[in-house]
């Protein structure tokens, strides 16, 4: 899983890194840091908990593998009747 960080709408509320301090890093004044969070397995629901408690909607939760299917890759088939 992955959170993807819009530093722009932070408005250092903090409430992330309430729910989960040791994913949500933030800088001296308490706006998030750049760059978007790969979330360790295991901690799925902490990190789940401080994206949902953001009011200005600064994280998005990105629950999609890592490995992604790449779609060239597959042949395409003829299915004859």
């Amino acid at each position: 899983m992955r959170i993807i960080v819009q530093n722009s709408k932070c408005q250092g509320h903090a409430r992330c890194a309430a729910q989960a301090p040791d994913i949500f890093k933030l800088d001296d004044e308490g706006y998030i840091l750049p760059g978007d969070i790969e979330v360790a397995e295991g901690e799925e629901l902490p990190a789940s908990r401080g994206a949902r408690s953001c009011p200005e909607r600064a994280l998005e939760l990105d629950r999609t593998p890592a490995a992604r299917l790449n779609r060239t890759s597959f042949k395409s088939r003829v299915w004859l009747a």
